[in-house]
């Protein structure tokens, strides 16, 4: 009924007095599967005892063996954070934590991070730097990179997990249809998915090759963020080693998702664009609408399931039924998208900003990017975040090993786009023969054929070029000797007619910069 009241030991919470520490006020939130008590320095989370099919919290002891779960994976990515399991007891009647007596709950207790420095509110206040988002993404890159793998792990990669993980979203959504999203949403979704999963099995079969399948964190939201002493990660997935294993482009779609719910689609294309060129993964692009739309569907289901919670305020089964519609008209339109096929080459001199652009850009067209400073280290057998600093034309950066550099590239790009997939080429480009062999690449192969020109004056790339310095991770050996070399041996692009070349200005924001060879794509 509405209003129900909050089981008693829960409603002690709710009192100062029952904490050890200094607490003024004690504010509860809810979830569909917790209570969250914010209490003083500390926040104290109680499982709700409830079945929901992907979880389990109807036994004392399954609750306390999770939240033990969720202190030892939270560690991972916040270690500071999470303290401990605490008891919550009765003895005569009086709720204690930690205390004597019989133990009715556990809790897991965790220092209180401050609310300003959350990732949701500084978005608001359009405080989200691009050095932000590169530690942010630094960080996640290290630890997708480091976690488990393998063997048992990689089965949650395969169509079948994938495809079992969509016809329970269904079934659960299902119910409210009519109430949160429409039918024709639902189906067209779900004829999305069938679709996605009939023609795309080669590329999930890849994904599980390249060892892409992770322990991951399986909730990665801008409210599980927070930019203080570092980078903090929390409230990850302890429930379902089903929802935890998987791409890690699931984990990577579900932030970019809640940066698109949020209203910041190009900040979102950036923060992937630095993943991608942290972590070298090369083919997270080609998934990555596909996951944004499983992670929208599922975010649209999980608050639909509040509104039939009574013990919830009405005020806030309003909100998360609001919030429900809008996940899932935005679930819809990820469905919607379609990669065109297309070879589009990054033109421009060593800082000119074409990297950043086509790794931004390859998150918002679902594209592969091909690198040539990656490429050519990895021939060489150097790691590709080993600094190679060779005197100029020598080594590495002789004109042989150019040459193979930019033959590898285009053979590297062949197989994606026969199968109709858009591929980005980062490289210099600055000689005509090397474009026109890209463009007879995409001639053969039936796409779209572009150059992206990027321009930068002098002072931009010499900042840029000294910030790369002191990167702690960039493949990228150009200094400003190269710079002024590749100045003066560059040829002009005139054999390219009106339609095959686009010029940028790099200085301008990459929201516009994206807009612009998104548009021009189309046109």
């Amino acid at each position: 009924m509405e209003g129900e009241r909050l089981p008693s030991h829960i409603e002690a919470l709710l009192s100062p007095s029952v904490y050890r520490h200094p607490v003024d006020r004690v504010e509860l939130i809810q979830t569909h599967i917790s209570y969250v008590f914010l209490a003083g320095d500390y926040v104290y989370k109680v499982k709700k005892p409830v079945d929901m099919g992907f979880l389990d919290y109807t036994t004392l002891e399954k609750r306390h063996f999770y939240c033990q779960e969720e202190v030892r994976l939270n560690r991972r990515l916040c270690s500071e954070v999470y303290l401990d399991v605490v008891t919550v007891s009765v003895q005569d009647g009086r709720v204690s934590l930690d205390g004597e007596g019989e133990v009715v709950d556990y809790a897991v207790k965790m220092k209180r991070l401050p609310e300003d420095r959350m990732m949701e509110r500084l978005l608001l206040e359009g405080a989200v730097t691009g050095d932000m988002l590169q530690r942010l993404t630094g960080k996640l890159a290290a630890f997708h990179r480091e976690a488990e793998t393998g063997g048992y792990i990689d089965a949650f990669g395969s169509i079948e997990t994938i495809a079992a993980n969509w016809r329970e979203n269904f079934e659960q959504a299902e119910p409210y249809i009519g109430r949160t999203l429409s039918r024709r949403q639902w189906q067209s979704v779900r004829d999305y998915v069938e679709r996605f999963l009939r023609d795309e099995a080669w590329l999930f079969e890849q994904r599980v090759r390249e060892g892409r399948i992770r322990d991951c964190h399986g909730d990665l939201r801008t409210n599980a963020v927070c930019f203080e002493d570092g980078i903090c990660v929390f409230d990850c997935i302890e429930f379902n080693e089903r929802f935890r294993y998987s791409d890690v482009a699931s984990d990577v779609a579900f932030l970019a998702m809640d940066v698109d719910f949020r209203g910041y689609p190009a900040l979102s294309d950036e923060m992937v664009g630095l993943y991608l060129a942290q972590s070298l993964d090369t083919t997270l692009a080609l998934v990555l609408h596909f996951y944004k739309c499983y992670r929208a569907f599922v975010r649209g289901k999980v608050d639909g399931f509040q509104i039939d919670q009574t013990e919830i305020p009405a005020e806030q089964r309003e909100a998360a039924a609001t919030a429900s519609r809008s996940y899932f008209d935005l679930a819809e339109a990820y469905a919607s998208h379609v990669a065109s096929p297309a070879l589009v080459t990054m033109v421009g001199v060593t800082g000119s900003g074409k990297s950043y652009l086509a790794n931004a850009l390859a998150s918002r067209l679902g594209a592969v990017v091909v690198s040539s400073d990656i490429t050519r280290k990895r021939m060489a057998g150097i790691d590709p975040a080993q600094p190679q600093v060779e005197p100029l034309d020598q080594g590495i950066y002789s004109p042989q090993m150019t040459a193979r550099t930019y033959d590898e590239m285009l053979r590297q790009a062949a197989p994606f786009l026969a199968k109709r997939k858009p591929v980005i080429l980062d490289a210099s480009y600055l000689r005509r023969q090397n474009r026109l062999d890209a463009r007879v690449l995409a001639q053969r192969t039936g796409v779209r054929f572009l150059a992206v020109e990027c321009l930068a004056d002098e002072s931009l790339v010499r900042e840029r070029l000294q910030l790369r310095r002191s990167a702690v991770w960039s493949p990228s050996d150009g200094r400003w000797e190269v710079y002024q070399a590749q100045l003066e041996r560059a040829e002009p692009l005139s054999e390219l007619a009106g339609e095959e070349l686009l010029t940028v200005d790099s200085a301008s924001p990459l929201a516009k910069q994206l807009d612009r060879v998104e548009a021009f794509l189309r046109s």
